[in-house]
């Protein structure tokens, strides 16, 4: 069984194509994994194939690299307009970071108004791979009626859901068609002498040694043919089918480009919770040991079926793609031997997670069923990841945008009958003192037997930002014991927990100067409750002002976009640092910048807009700088106030 991920943008027909392909021969079998994922498997002239359907759009995109992980090629379905080749940038670049084969599949050519080679230029723009035109298509009255191959220099006519027919080539497409077939062939000449000395001799190479010739460039991943046609009619579909079948590898290709580990058997690629089922994955065999209760992933394997749930098979053959079930220790996005587990290569896992929220059930008494329901989820989806909250201890919930959450509520409701509530996560804000400080504070309590006493004085000091807390002690004479100073300082850091706003405090130092101290009454816990008291006194006479966190953003921005990020990051009260281009990807940039944290959600938002969705960014903290109380969003200062 041969494998291709089918990608695209949204509403390019990827679906359509699928379909297509995988109905050209009798009936396919479909596995939903979702309702935005899918698996057909279908026979070719008697060989099987498995076509993996991604739909489009930033959210799915954590489910791109491990399907290409599992795949020994891929479709890129693309628009018929120059202007939306930036929209099929991020699924071209995942492709070339795999390593993987790409045939480009034009469709819809019906709407076309552009020129092929204008499509096929500005898809070039995003690729390291020179892409080469494998038709030309013939006209009439604008119209796409049918298409010459390059290679057998065949022309057929379509017919709508219907086998084209094999014509003449048009006059008028003859010149064209040679131009484009001598550049094909100089091209292909590149990797091949003999082709070369053909072509300088003005020899003209047999149709079945270019054929051949192709299929090695594709096994080596040196070009990306593009074909064209129309999927919902069937037009271009079997010619795409027929290259497909004689230049994808087989599975060998694959195996050798996720790992040099001769003892892989198998890599798990997608899965799911099945209501009534449990747990699923997706996996298919590299090796020959993917047998029904035999090791692998470092467990016994429970049962496997076909792409059809209903239908038990004993063994999956090596290549071949199957469900595993009743495997609860098998993990999806890994590569299995018998014995353990493996992550993928770092190019088939996902982005960072875009939009943060805390979650909580609307029924209390569904917390800790939420928490697990979650747990699983976040095992077998690429996208997904639990955080918690520093301040609050609530569940954080991080996935890929907003559709990406919706899916995820549905899930929770439909397969665990939890139903959530959302909550924005509030920056983690801090405190810190603009001035030096003195305070005394004198515990003192008697409620019977022994009491409670201790007397310190102490300084407050600012630090530089980033320094953090500091404690020093200047007690001379024993007026303050030495085994109770650590008890003061003790005292000191429970102060700074929660300032005067309601945040924690930073970057001050805390000198313990005096005190006094009874021989009956003093005790850790006196000391350290007045260390914490005269802090807190000491803060609240001095003033503190609020730090927001400042994050460093790094946007990876399609080239175009990358000009319009300026005002956006303005808009957002940041500092743009600067933007180089990507060594590692052909028209990306990345585009830097420092950004309150208060206005990562608004960022994101901002990105999906500017750059239609093709955008990513990777933040991390920098620094912390001053911000006056009243810009600070979320509820803390109330409970700030409450605490003073």
């Amino acid at each position: 069984m041969r494998v291709i991920s089918v990608l695209g943008p949204p509403h390019s027909g990827k679906t359509t194509l699928v379909k297509a392909l995988s109905g050209l021969e009798g009936p396919s079998v479909q596995f939903k994994v979702s309702e935005t994922v899918s698996l057909r498997s279908f026979k070719y002239l008697e060989e099987p194939w498995c076509a993996i359907d991604i739909a489009g759009g930033p959210d799915e995109l954590a489910r791109t690299g491990p399907a290409l992980a599992a795949s020994d090629a891929a479709v890129l379905c693309i628009p018929p307009d120059p202007e939306a080749a930036v929209l099929s940038a991020p699924y071209l670049r995942l492709i070339e970071e795999a390593g993987i084969p790409c045939f480009l599949f034009v469709n819809r050519m019906d709407t076309a108004t552009d020129r092929l080679r204008d499509i096929v230029s500005a898809i070039q723009s995003y690729s390291n791979h020179n892409i080469l035109l494998r038709q030309v298509p013939i006209r009439e009255d604008g119209e796409v009626i049918g298409t010459v191959d390059l290679i057998s220099e065949r022309a057929w006519k379509y017919h709508d859901d219907a086998p084209s027919d094999l014509i003449e080539i048009p006059d008028k497409v003859i010149n064209r068609e040679q131009e484009e077939r001598t550049k094909l062939l100089e091209t292909l000449a590149d990797f091949d002498i003999e082709l070369l000395e053909q072509l300088i001799e003005d020899k003209r190479p047999a149709t079945d040694e270019v054929f051949d010739l192709t299929a090695r460039v594709m096994e080596q991943n040196d070009l990306c043919p593009a074909f064209f046609g129309v999927a919902n009619h069937g037009n271009g579909v079997r010619r795409l089918m027929k290259s497909l079948r004689h230049e994808v590898p087989h599975f060998e290709s694959a195996k050798a480009r996720l790992t040099e580990n001769a003892e892989v058997q198998a890599v798990g690629f997608l899965a799911d919770v099945k209501k009534h089922i449990g747990k699923l994955v997706v996996i298919r065999a590299l090796g020959t040991e993917v047998s029904q209760g035999k090791p692998l992933g470092g467990d016994t394997l429970g049962g496997i079926t076909d792409l059809d749930p209903r239908i038990f098979i004993g063994k999956l053959e090596p290549g071949q793609v199957g469900l595993a079930l009743k495997s609860d220790h098998l993990v999806p996005n890994k590569i299995y031997t018998t014995t353990d587990q493996q992550p993928l290569p770092e190019w088939a896992r996902s982005r960072p997670p875009s939009y943060r929220h805390i979650v909580l059930p609307t029924k209390e008494r569904d917390d800790v069923r939420l928490s697990n329901a979650l747990s699983r989820l976040a095992e077998i989806d690429p996208g997904l990841r639990l955080e918690q909250d520093a301040s609050t201890g609530k569940l954080i919930v991080a996935v890929q945008g907003p559709l990406h959450a919706r899916q995820l509520n549905e899930k929770l409701f439909g397969d665990f009958g939890i139903k959530i509530e959302e909550e924005p996560v509030l920056p983690d804000y801090r405190e810190t003192i603009s001035k030096p400080f003195e305070c005394h504070h004198r515990h003192r309590k008697q409620s019977g037997g022994a009491g409670q006493f201790a007397d310190v004085h102490i300084d407050v000091k600012p630090l530089s930002r980033g320094a953090g807390f500091q404690f020093e002690e200047t007690v001379k004479g024993g007026a303050v014991p030495r085994n109770y100073i650590p008890s003061v300082a003790a005292g000191a850091e429970d102060a700074l927990q929660t300032g005067p706003n309601g945040f924690q405090v930073v970057d001050l130092c805390v000198t313990l100067r005096d005190g006094k101290h009874h021989s009956v009454d003093s005790s850790d816990h006196a000391f350290r409750t007045a260390g914490k008291n005269a802090v807190r006194e000491a803060l609240q006479s001095a003033g503190t002002k609020v730090l927001q966190p400042i994050m460093r953003v790094d946007i990876h921005v399609p080239s175009i976009f990358a000009g319009g990020l300026a005002p956006t990051i303005s808009s957002l009260h940041g500092q743009v640092l600067g933007f180089e281009s990507n060594p590692n990807a052909k028209g990306w940039e990345i585009f830097s910048a420092l950004l309150p944290a208060s206005t990562h959600e608004g960022l994101f938002r901002a990105l999906a807009s500017a750059t239609k969705g093709t955008a990513w960014a990777e933040t991390g903290f920098d620094h912390y700088e001053e911000i006056s109380a009243d810009k600070i969003e979320g509820s803390h200062t109330q409970k700030g106030s409450m605490l003073a």
